[in-house]
C-alpha cells in the first residue's frame, strides 16, 4: 500500500513540474506529460504503476467523462445538435466501417479483429486539444463542436466496441441480426437510463441538504456509481457517466431559490471536478508515455504500423467531411476550417487504450491490435497535438476572431 501511495505522489509531483515547465515553454501540457513519461521509461524508472484497463476504465475515465459532460451547456449543445449527433453517431459508425473494411480487404486481417480495432480506434479524446483551447483562449462554436462530438463519440465507440467484441468472441456460432439489435438496444438504453437515474436522484437528494461537502459527495456517487452499475449489468458505463453529468450540469431552475445546489456547493463542485480531471489526465498521459516508450514494436514491420495509421486518418476524414457536407446549405454549416480541426484534432487517447487493454487473449491478433493502438495513440497525441497550435493560428481560431466572424454569418 505504501509503495502504491509513493507511486501516486511521485506521479503528481512530476505532473506539477511538467505543468509549470509546459506553460513556460508554451508546450501543450498533455503532450509534455507523454514525452516525460516516455523519458522516465527510457531511463528505466520502476516507480511507475502499470497501465491497465482497470486503472483507466474504473478510476480515470469516470471523472474525465463526468467533468466534460458537467461543463457542457445544453444551450450551446442544442444550437448544433444535428451536426454533433450526426458526427458522433453516424461518423463513428462510418469510421469503424472504413477501418474494418480496409484492414480486412487490404491488409488481410480477420474480420473479427478488424471490427474490434475499428471500433476502439474510432474513439477520439479531445483532452489535449481542449487543454490547449483553454490556454489560448479558444471559445465559441469550435470548442463546442470538438468537445461535444468527442464526448458523444466516446459513448458511441464504447457501444460499438462491445458489439464487435461480442461478435469476435462468438466464433463460428456467430450472432444473429436480432441478437445484435437487442444487444445494441440493451447497452444504449440501459446505460442512458442508469445515468439518468443517478442524475435525477442526485438532484432530489441534494435538495435535502445545504452542506456543500454532502452535495459534492452526491456528484461523486453519480460519476462513479452510474459508471460501475452500468458496467455491472454489461451496459454502457461511458454513456451512463455522460448522461448523469449532462443532467446534473444542466438542471438550472428559473430562480436561484429553486436550484438543487447551494451557491457554494456549485462552485465547490465545479472546482473539484476540474481538479479531479486534471489529476486523472496527469496520471493517464504520463503512463501512456511510459507504456509507449516501453513497448517493443519490432515484432511487426514498420510498414504495418504506417499502413494502419494511414487507414485511421483516412477513416476519420471519411467520417467528418461527407457528413459535414450534408449541412453545407443549412444554418448548421460547418466551415472548412472547423472540419479540418475536427479531423486533425480527433486525437486518440484514454478510452482507446482502456478498450484495447481489456481485450481477452482469444481475440484474433490481440497482441498486434494492442501495439498498433499504442502507436496510433502516440502519433495522434505527439504529432497531431503538437501541430495543432500553428494550425489553429493559421486558420484564425486563436484570439476569437473566427468565432466573431462566424457569429455574423
Amino acid at each position: 500500500m505504501s509503495e502504491t501511495l509513493q507511486q501516486i505522489m511521485g506521479l503528481l509531483a512530476v505532473a506539477m513540474i511538467v505543468a509549470m515547465l509546459a506553460r513556460r515553454l508554451q508546450l501543450p501540457y498533455t503532450i509534455g506529460l507523454v514525452l516525460v513519461g516516455g523519458l522516465l521509461a527510457w531511463l528505466g524508472t520502476r516507480r511507475l504503476p502499470p497501465l491497465t484497463s482497470e486503472l483507466i476504465y474504473y478510476l480515470i475515465l469516470p471523472p474525465l467523462l463526468f467533468e466534460a459532460a458537467l461543463a457542457l451547456r445544453w444551450r450551446d449543445l442544442k444550437r448544433d445538435l444535428a451536426p454533433i449527433l450526426s458526427l458522433a453517431v453516424f461518423g463513428t459508425v462510418a469510421a469503424m466501417a472504413v477501418v474494418a473494411a480496409a484492414l480486412h480487404y487490404l491488409m488481410g486481417w480477420p474480420l473479427a479483429a478488424a471490427l474490434v480495432f475499428g471500433a476502439l480506434i474510432s474513439a477520439t479524446d479531445p483532452v489535449a486539444i481542449i487543454a490547449m483551447f483553454k490556454d489560448n483562449g479558444v471559445h465559441g462554436r469550435l470548442r463546442v463542436l470538438v468537445e461535444a462530438e468527442s464526448l458523444l463519440n466516446d459513448a458511441a465507440a464504447a457501444v460499438l466496441f462491445a458489439l464487435a467484441l461480442a461478435f469476435a468472441l462468438a466464433g463460428a456460432d456467430g450472432l444473429t441480426g436480432a441478437q445484435m439489435t437487442w444487444e445494441l438496444f440493451r447497452i444504449v438504453v440501459g446505460g442512458a437510463l442508469i445515468g439518468a437515474g443517478f442524475g435525477v436522484a442526485v438532484i432530489f437528494a441534494a435538495r435535502g441538504t445545504s452542506e456543500h461537502l454532502v452535495e459534492l459527495t452526491l456528484t461523486m456517487l453519480a460519476a462513479y456509481g452510474s459508471f460501475l452499475l452500468a458496467e455491472h449489468f454489461h451496459d454502457s458505463g461511458v454513456l451512463a457517466a455522460v448522461t448523469a453529468g449532462l443532467i446534473i450540469g444542466n438542471f438550472r431552475p428559473a430562480s436561484e431559490k429553486g436550484d438543487f445546489l447551494t451557491e457554494k456547493g456549485r462552485e465547490f463542485m465545479t472546482d473539484f471536478w476540474d481538479f479531479a480531471a486534471f489529476v486523472a489526465n496527469s496520471m493517464v498521459f504520463l503512463l501512456i508515455g511510459a507504456r509507449v516508450a516501453g513497448s517493443t514494436y519490432a515484432h511487426y514491420p514498420w510498414t504495418e504500423y504506417a499502413g494502419v495509421l494511414a487507414i485511421t486518418l483516412f477513416a476519420r476524414a471519411a467520417a467528418v467531411y461527407p457528413l459535414s457536407a450534408l449541412f453545407s446549405r443549412s444554418r448548421w454549416r460547418i466551415t472548412q476550417g472547423e472540419q479540418f480541426v475536427l479531423w486533425w484534432g480527433g486525437l486518440r487517447g484514454a478510452l482507446a487504450l482502456a478498450l484495447v487493454l481489456s481485450l481477452p487473449s482469444r481475440v484474433p491478433l490481440r497482441d498486434e491490435i494492442v501495439l498498433v493502438t499504442f502507436f496510433c495513440v502516440a502519433f495522434s497525441i505527439v504529432v497531431q497535438g503538437l501541430s495543432m497550435p500553428p494550425v489553429l493560428r493559421k486558420l484564425g481560431f486563436l484570439g476569437g476572431k473566427h468565432d466573431e466572424d462566424h457569429a455574423h454569418q
